[in-house]
């Protein structure tokens, strides 16, 4: 490592600043536990920078059974601030995998927003006000094994009637990929949702695991991926499923030969067990506290 960075600094003018700390935006903090990332100054200054910082907090980013795609309220007064903010939190997703459904259905309304919508925004900021520390933690105990949990919200757009998808890659205990996605086509069922999610979701695994053989990581056992639908992974398994798979495009049967390479095994898991949850849908404020602890979210700027 030493002669590395000395050859560096012969080619190129630089010096060593030691170990990152603050990157981007990006706060870095080492432990014997591993490495945590928090965005704690950016989030307080997107809070500041819409005068909410005396803001009373929020429990949760979204409110649950919301309509925000279908309302009709009045036009927003100041839709380039909407867009600023909006464009702020979409990088604040890096260290915060739970906004990526508040971020994902807030983006769908960027050409026109409405008051409603710039409502919602705020409640984002008044969570973040209550919550700035939050991060993910980076265990330095993992196993190096991967496993991926997909979930699915049927019908969820109003307008369109498309469902969304979402998925968490977890490199151990620790979070390293996650999504939220509005599905390319209309499902026919439930079952064909949670299916085209479980695709999604395997194409990450794929790049993943060739990304750690890359590192020189070799990922001998079948990647786990937990679907809370036992119709998808019926579908997955069975080559016979004509009333249920006649709509569904032939790229998204990648699934069934991913599982029959032993690639990957499905597994089912609850639906209160489902990590993927939180981000296809908002959640009341026990269901979301209890998924942010499961999947490595915590903040270590609250007291103890």
């Amino acid at each position: 490592m030493v002669k590395f960075k000395k050859y560096l600094s012969d080619c190129f003018h630089m010096k060593d600043l030691g170990k990152a700390k603050y990157f981007l935006g990006i706060e870095i903090a080492r432990s014997p536990q591993g490495m945590f990332l928090s965005q704690r100054k950016y989030a307080l200054d997107i809070v500041d920078e819409v005068g909410m910082l005396g803001s009373k907090p929020a429990t949760t980013p979204m409110e649950m059974n919301h309509r925000l795609l279908a309302d009709k309220s009045p036009l927003c007064v100041n839709p380039v601030k909407f867009r600023r903010v909006v464009g702020r939190l979409v990088y604040l997703t890096i260290t915060r995998p739970y906004l990526s459904y508040a971020v994902h259905l807030l983006s769908q309304v960027m050409h026109e927003p409405r008051e409603a919508h710039w409502e919602a925004v705020m409640r984002v900021l008044r969570y973040l006000k209550g919550s700035p520390g939050q991060g993910i933690m980076l265990r330095s105990d993992s196993d190096l094994k991967i496993r991926a949990y997909c979930d699915s919200d049927y019908n969820s757009c109003p307008l369109t009637k498309r469902s969304s998808s979402a998925y968490m890659v977890l490199l151990g205990n620790s979070p390293v990929a996650w999504k939220t996605k509005k599905q390319d086509t209309v499902s026919h069922s439930s079952a064909e949702a949670e299916y085209r999610a479980m695709s999604d979701a395997l194409k990450e695994l794929k790049w993943m695991k060739r990304l750690l053989e890359d590192l020189g990581v070799k990922h001998e056992t079948q990647m786990e991926l937990f679907c809370d639908s036992k119709a998808a992974i019926y579908i997955a398994a069975n080559l016979v499923f004509h009333e249920r798979t006649k709509h569904i495009e032939k790229d998204c049967h990648s699934v069934r030969d991913a599982v029959k390479d032993k690639l990957i095994s499905t597994v089912h898991v609850q639906t209160n067990e489902q990590l993927a949850d939180i981000l296809t849908k908002a959640l009341g404020a026990s269901p979301f506290r209890c998924l942010l602890s499961k999947f490595g979210v915590c903040d270590l700027h609250v007291p103890t």
